[in-house]
C-alpha cells in the first residue's frame, strides 16, 4: 500500500489484506507483483511485506488509543515482523507493553479484534514490562521471542527499557538455561527431521533450518558464541527465500516444501530446476546444522560439570580411545603426540572412535585432519581397511561423523565418488532421504544385521556403495557395479571380494524385486535367480541383508511383513537349489481351502475364510468359478481399506478360490460377516462395486493430477517349467484405493484366467504383477496392454 493511499482517513484491515494480496498476486501463483506491477523478488517481497504491515500497524495503533512519548503504551512486533522478515501469510506476533499506570484492555480490544475479523492471523499479548520479563523467565519461547522485539508504535521508552532488559536477562541467565535450550531444539528435531537430508524438508522447524538460526543469534546475543559467519549467511538467505516463494506459490502458510513445487520455486530463484534447488537446500541445511552443533558444543553445555571441593569446575579428561586418538571432554580429540601427516589411518581411527563412543569429533581435530591427513594409498593396509570396517559397523553413530567428515572434506578423500551422490534428491517417491543420507542409513541399518552373514565387512561396504552409481544419466546398478570395483580395489579386497562386492551392487534389487513380482514358489523364478547369483551362497545371504537394510532405509511401510516372508521364503527355496535339493512341490491350495471351495460347492453359495497373524492377514474367497471372481473379491477388500499384497487364484469342485494377503490401511481388520456379506452381494451383481469404489477414492482425495502415465512390461516364463506357457504383465503406475480391482476387471473382460498377482505400494506408486496363460490369438498383448493401462488410469 503506497503511503498516499486512505491519506484522508486510517486504513481498516481490509485494506491491509487487500493490499498483502495484490502484492502476493492473489489467485496467479507466480504472478506476484509490486505496485509498478513488476514481480516482487523474495527480499523485496518480504520487505514490502514489513513495510506495508509497520504502516497499518502504526496508523491503526494511534486510533486505537496508543498514545506517543511518555503515554506509558508501547506496541511492539516480535518474531518475523520483529526481525522484518515477513514471509507470506506469517501471522503477526505483536506485544503491547505497558508500565501499568492505566488500564490497556480496551485498548488492546480496538488493535486485535479488526485483524481477527479481517483473517489476518495474530500472536498476541499485552503485560506490564515486570509481567513480560516474568514469563520470559519460565518460558524459553517467550525468552527468545523478546530478543527480536521492535519498536511498531507508542512510547518508544517502553520499547527500549523491555528490549534492553530483556537483553540483559538472556545473557545473565543464559548458562542456567543451556541444558532447556538443547532440549527444546533436539524435540523440535525430532517432531521436525532434518533440512538437509530429506525429500519434503521442514524448511522452520527441521534441523537445519530457520529457527536454528535464531538460535545462533541468541548464542551470539550472549555473547557465547561468534556471529555467524558468511556461509551461514547465505544458507540463511536460501531458506528464507525458498520458504517466501513456497508461500506465495501454496497461497497459504506452509513450511514444509513438496517435489512437485520445487520446479516453480527454483526457476524464481534461478536454480534450473528441483533437483537443484533439493541440492541447494541440503547444503544449506548441513551448513547450519553444523555450525548449530559446533555453537551447542562449544558454550559446554553438552559437557557434564564436576563438583570438585564444593566448586563446580570443568576439568576435561584426555582418556586413550586409540593410537593417537584420546576423549578429551566430549569430544574425540587428537593425541598431544599424533602426526596426521605420517599417519595414514590417523582418519579412520578417529572416525571410528567417534562413531563407537557416540561423542562428536573435535573441530580442531577435523581442522588438522583436513590441513595434513593423506589420502590412503592404495591398495589400503589391512589395518585401516579394518579402521573403516569398524566404522561402518558403528551403528547410529555412523550418521553424525560422515556428516563431519563429508563437511570438511575428509570423506571425498576417502571416497571420491561419493561427490555424485552428495545432497542428491531421489527420484523415487518412496525414498525419503536424500541419497547419501539413504546409503549412511542403509549401512546403519546393515551393522544390526552382521551376525546374519558370514561376510559382515562386505555387506556393511556393500550397504555403503549399493546407489554409488545414481545420479549419472544411466542404470544406477551397472554403474554402481564398476564403481564398486573401483573402490573394493583401492580398499585392497582379494580380487573374489571384489567380485562378490560389485555383484552385490548390480544385484542388490534381485531379491525385493523378485519377491513381490514373481511366483517364488515356481522353480523357473528360483532357478534364474539361483544363476544369476552364479550359485553362490555367500552373495545370497549378503544381498538378502543388504534388501532388508535398504528397504528399511528407504522410507516408511517398504519393509512390510510380507515382504520380508517373501523375500525369505525366495532365498529358501534358493538355498535349496544350489545345494541340489528339490524344492517343494507347489500346491496352489491347502486343505483348509480346498474344504472351503467343497461346503461352497455342496451349498451353492459364497463363503470366506479368514487367518490372520500379527497385522498380516489371509483372507480366502469362494465362490462359483465364473470370470469376475477375482475382481470382485478385490473391489471388497478394497471398500474395506484392506491393502492387498498378493493374490493367488485355483480352483476345486468347480469353485473358484482366490486367497489374499493383506494387511489393513488403517486399524484393525475388518469383521469377517461383513466381508461375507459384501462378497456375496458382489458375486450376485447387487453391490455397485465400480460406484462405490470410486466415492471411496473421492473421499480420499482422489487420484494425482500430476501423477506419473502407468507403464507395462511383459515377461515370459523360462520353457520347461510349471508355468512355461504362461506370461507376467507387470504394471507400473500412480496407486489408488480401486486399482487391484479396475485393473483385474480389465483382464477378466479381456478373457484372461489370473493365476496368481503380486502387488507392491512404494510411497504413492505400485508395482502390481500378474501371471495368466499365454494367449494364441494375433494382437492379444496388444489388446489387453491397453486395457490395462486403460484401468490404471
Amino acid at each position: 500500500m503506497a503511503q498516499g493511499e486512505h491519506a484522508s482517513s486510517t486504513p481498516t484491515a481490509a485494506d491491509l489484506v487487500r493490499a498483502r494480496d495484490r502484492l502476493l498476486g492473489a489467485g496467479a501463483t507466480t504472478r506476484s507483483a509490486g505496485p509498478s506491477g513488476t514481480r516482487l523478488n523474495p527480499g523485496a517481497l518480504r520487505e514490502a511485506l514489513a513495510d506495508l504491515h509497520e504502516f497499518w500497524l502504526t496508523a491503526h495503533a494511534a486510533q486505537a488509543g496508543v498514545g506517543g512519548r511518555g503515554g506509558g503504551v508501547a506496541l511492539l512486533a516480535v518474531g518475523g515482523l520483529g526481525r522484518r522478515e515477513l514471509v507470506p501469510y506469517s501471522d503477526l506476533d505483536l506485544v503491547l507493553a505497558h508500565d501499568g499506570r492505566k488500564p490497556v484492555d480496551a485498548v488492546a480490544e480496538r488493535l486485535w479484534y479488526p485483524l481477527w475479523n479481517s483473517g489476518v492471523g495474530l500472536d498476541h499479548s499485552v503485560r506490564t514490562v515486570g509481567e513480560a520479563l516474568d514469563v520470559a523467565s519460565h518460558d524459553l519461547r517467550t525468552q527468545l521471542g523478546l530478543l527480536d522485539a521492535r519498536h511498531m508504535a507508542g512510547d518508544a521508552e517502553i520499547t527500549a527499557r523491555l528490549a534492553t532488559a530483556a537483553r540483559a536477562q538472556w545473557r545473565g541467565g543464559v548458562r542456567k538455561r543451556l541444558g532447556e535450550l538443547i532440549e527444546s531444539v533436539r524435540q523440535r528435531w525430532a517432531r521436525a527431521g532434518e533440512v538437509a537430508h530429506w525429500v519434503e524438508p521442514d524448511l522452520k522447524h527441521g534441523r537445519g533450518g530457520l529457527r536454528d538460526l535464531a538460535i545462533l543469534d541468541a548464542l551470539a546475543l550472549a555473547q557465547l558464541i561468534d556471529r555467524p559467519g558468511p556461509e551461514v549467511a547465505a544458507a540463511h538467505t536460501l531458506l528464507l527465500d525458498t520458504r517466501t516463494e513456497l508461500r506465495r506459490i501454496a497461497g497459504r502458510p506452509r513450511d514444509v516444501l513438496r517435489p512437485q513445487d520445487g520446479d516453480e520455486i527454483a526457476a524464481v530463484l534461478g536454480l534450473g530446476d528441483r533437483f537443484a534447488l533439493a541440492r541447494a537446500l541440503s547444503g544449506a541445511g548441513r551448513t547450519i546444522a553444523y555450525a548449530v552443533d559446533v555453537a551447542l558444543r562449544s558454550t559446554g553445555a553438552t559437557t557434564p560439570a564436576r563438583k570438585v571441593l564444593g566448586v563446580l569446575r570443568r576439568q576435561p579428561e584426555r582418556r586413550p580411545l586409540d593410537e593417537g586418538v584420546v576423549l578429551h571432554g566430549n569430544e574425540v580429540a587428537l593425541a598431544r603426540d599424533a602426526d596426521p601427516g605420517k599417519d595414514p589411518g590417523l582418519l579412520l581411527r578417529v572416525a571410528a572412535a567417534a562413531g563407537r563412543t557416540g561423542h562428536p569429533i573435535a573441530p580442531v581435530a577435523l581442522s588438522r585432519l583436513g590441513e595434513s591427513a593423506p589420502e590412503p594409498r592404495a591398495p589400503w593396509p589391512a589395518e585401516v581397511r579394518q579402521d573403516l570396517v569398524a566404522l561402518l559397523g558403528a551403528g547410529e553413530g555412523l550418521t553424525d561423523v560422515v556428516e563431519a567428515l563429508d563437511r570438511t572434506g575428509l570423506w571425498a578423500r576417502l571416497f571420491p565418488e561419493w561427490g555424485a551422490v552428495r545432497d542428491l534428491p531421489p527420484r523415487d517417491a518412496a525414498h525419503v532421504w536424500t541419497v547419501d543420507r539413504h546409503l549412511v542409513q542403509a549401512t546403519v541399518n546393515a551393522a544390526r544385521l552382521v551376525t546374519s552373514v558370514s561376510r559382515p565387512d562386505l555387506l556393511l561396504i556393500g550397504a555403503l556403495l549399493h546407489d554409488l552409481g545414481k545420479g549419472r544419466g544411466q542404470d544406477h546398478s551397472v554403474v554402481g557395479a564398476a564403481l564398486a570395483t573401483q573402490v573394493g580395489a583401492r580398499l585392497g579386497l582379494p580380487a573374489a571380494d571384489v567380485a562378490t562386492l560389485s555383484a552385490m551392487v548390480r544385484h542388490h534389487l534381485l531379491l525385493p524385486h523378485t519377491a513381490t513380482r514373481r511366483d517364488v514358489a515356481d522353480e523357473s523364478t528360483v532357478h534364474r535367480v539361483v544363476d544369476t547369483l552364479g550359485g553362490d551362497p555367500v552373495l545370497l545371504e549378503l544381498l538378502h541383508a543388504l534388501a532388508e537394510a535398504d528397504s528399511l532405509a528407504t522410507g516408511p511401510g517398504v519393509w512390510t511383513d510380507w515382504k520380508a516372508r517373501l523375500t525369505a521364503e525366495l532365498v529358501s527355496h534358493c538355498r535349496m537349489a544350489m545345494a541340489g535339493t528339490p524344492l517343494p512341490a507347489a500346491d496352489p491350495l491347502d486343505d483348509a481351502q480346498r474344504a472351503l471351495a467343497q461346503a461352497a460347492a455342496e451349498s451353492g453359495r459364497p463363503d470366506i475364510q479368514v487367518d490372520t497373524v500379527d497385522r498380516l492377514a489371509t483372507v480366502t474367497f469362494v465362490a462359483k468359478d465364473f470370470p469376475g471372481v477375482l475382481s470382485r473379491a478385490a473391489g471388497v477388500l478394497a471398500l474395506n481399506s484392506l491393502e492387498v499384497h498378493a493374490a493367488t487364484v485355483g480352483s476345486h469342485a468347480g469353485v473358484a478360490v482366490g486367497a489374499f494377503s493383506v494387511t489393513p490401511r488403517f486399524g484393525s481388520m475388518p469383521d469377517p460377516a461383513l466381508l461375507r456379506e459384501q462378497f456375496t452381494r458382489a458375486v450376485s451383481g447387487s453391490l455397485p462395486l465400480a460406484e462405490k469404489l470410486a466415492a471411496k477414492e473421492r473421499d480420499y482425495g482422489g487420484r494425482a493430477e500430476d501423477a506419473p502415465a502407468p507403464k507395462v512390461l511383459w515377461f515370459d516364463h523360462e520353457a520347461g517349467g510349471p508355468h512355461s506357457a504362461a506370461v507376467v504383465v507387470e504394471l507400473r503406475c500412480a496407486d489408488r484405493i480401486g486399482l487391484l480391482h479396475s485393473v483385474a476387471d480389465a483382464l477378466e473382460r479381456c478373457g484372461v484366467d489370473v493365476l496368481w498377482a503380486r502387488v507392491a505400494t512404494l510411497g504413492g506408486s505400485a508395482v502390481d504383477s500378474f501371471s495368466f496363460a499365454a494367449g494364441t490369438t494375433q494382437g492379444w498383448r496388444s489388446a489387453i496392454e491397453v486395457a490395462v493401462l486403460e484401468a490404471a488410469r
